[in-house]
């Protein structure tokens, strides 16, 4: 521990932070959306395929 009074080396060069915060959320968003999408177009083809595959002479 020093008692004296030392001058201090303070690096003013800095890479600047994007304050950009919403990036992910969109991007999230935008990720689920699109899993929702293939989502519902795999249940209507899987329900399609088992509409044809029924047999109506029972």
């Amino acid at each position: 521990m020093s008692t004296g009074k030392e001058e201090l080396d303070v690096e003013d060069e800095f890479a600047p932070v994007d304050s950009d915060d919403d990036a992910p959320v969109e991007t999230a968003k935008t990720n689920l959306s699109k899993r929702r999408t293939i989502d519902n177009l795999l249940e209507e083809r899987r329900l399609q395929k088992q509409l044809a595959d029924y047999d109506f002479d029972l």
